[in-house]
């Protein structure tokens, strides 16, 4: 990283509410969590008395079977933003120029800048549309999918064609796949193309933000290019066998993306049909709504009384008369469009969350 661009930076506002009083809609974080995770973990805390296995191999080949990738492209990292932040590390110098989306995950922005090089904003789903011509003075370009907020994912055949002219240009892609084991997507890891690099994260489809697992996936050079500037031990014992654990859990993985499809429709019709709410169409555990002529922090203050957090998404960019809500299971839902005022604002007391 750059010295002279950290000490200039800043932190970048996030969903998640610490208050474990209240229902938190502002994380997009599965609610359930596998069968048999306890026991995994609590076995894997025992053998945290040693270093872990540097090489991590029943990880990485319980990820690549989950992105069908072979085993050796498969990079561990202490979460998706690790991943991401070791690829600009690899891939920008000082006075670079990177192509960012916008509105999207704020680390982005951040992470090129942390690097000394300069975010050059395109809507996110303009991206790839660009041309070779544009991309040419651009080092890396970013991709979400599925975008945070917004909750679209690009088509498989449009990104893949971006690629190849992301490969023509001289500009590496970073895929951001944080959300896309919430869909039955193929992940742009099958592309296995060198100037590919795809970041995953594991936490969020398992609801186990806080153990911080995560991988890179790529080939070629900057596979080993990004192995070798890994961290040393960079996952925990319980983070690698856990996170391992979980993306073998087959089950599980299809009964959340079936219950997290029918609840977001569901929430997306009340909250258009009762609220007004003006509701992105999205693949993805969230939603983004535009309130309309409500006022945003009446919005989030009303739902906060009633016991429930809710993301003020005017921290994104050009986002300015917008909030974004998590699907949850269906009870924590009903909680939410209670707080939001669906059903004539009849709610509970505001107690602790489910």
């Amino acid at each position: 990283m750059d010295p002279e661009s950290i000490r200039a930076g800043s932190r970048v506002h996030h969903g998640g509410d610490p208050d474990p009083d209240v229902l938190d809609f502002s994380a997009n974080t599965n609610p359930s969590t596998p069968a048999g995770v306890d026991d995994v973990y609590a076995d894997a805390l025992e053998a945290a008395r040693r270093y872990p296995d540097d090489d991590y191999a029943d990880f990485r080949a319980a990820a690549a079977a989950f992105v069908d990738c072979d085993s050796d492209r498969v990079i561990p990292t202490p979460g998706g933003l690790a991943a991401i932040r070791l690829v600009m590390e690899l891939e920008l110098e000082p006075g670079d120029e990177a192509l960012v989306p916008y509105p999207s995950f704020g680390e982005y922005a951040r992470e090129v800048r942390l690097q000394g090089a300069t975010p050059r904003f395109v809507r996110y789903d303009d991206c790839c549309d660009l041309r070779q011509v544009a991309l040419e003075n651009c080092s890396l370009a970013v991709v979400c999918t599925p975008n945070n907020p917004t909750g679209d994912v690009v088509d498989p055949d449009d990104l893949a064609a971006f690629a190849a002219r992301c490969a023509e240009a001289g500009t590496t892609l970073l895929v951001d796949e944080a959300f896309l084991g919430f869909t039955e997507r193929p992940s742009a890891a099958t592309l296995d193309r060198e100037n590919v690099i795809v970041a995953r994260s594991l936490t969020k489809l398992f609801g186990l933000p806080g153990l911080r697992a995560g991988f890179a996936v790529a080939t070629g050079e900057r596979r080993d290019a990004l192995e070798t500037a890994r961290r040393a031990w960079s996952l925990g014992t319980p983070a690698a066998r856990v996170g391992a654990y979980c993306l073998r859990q087959d089950e599980f993985i299809r009964a959340t993306r079936s219950r997290v499809a029918s609840e977001r429709a569901r929430l997306r019709e009340t909250l258009d049909a009762e609220l007004g709410f003006d509701v992105c169409d999205s693949d993805a555990p969230y939603l983004l709504c535009d309130v309309g002529g409500r006022d945003v922090g009446d919005v989030l203050a009303s739902a906060r009384e009633r016991g429930v957090a809710v993301r003020d998404a005017r921290t994104f960019r050009t986002l300015e008369s917008h909030v974004r809500v998590a699907v949850k299971d269906r009870d924590s839902n009903d909680r939410l469009l209670a707080a939001l005022g669906v059903g004539a604002g009849d709610t509970d007391d505001g107690g602790g969350a489910s």
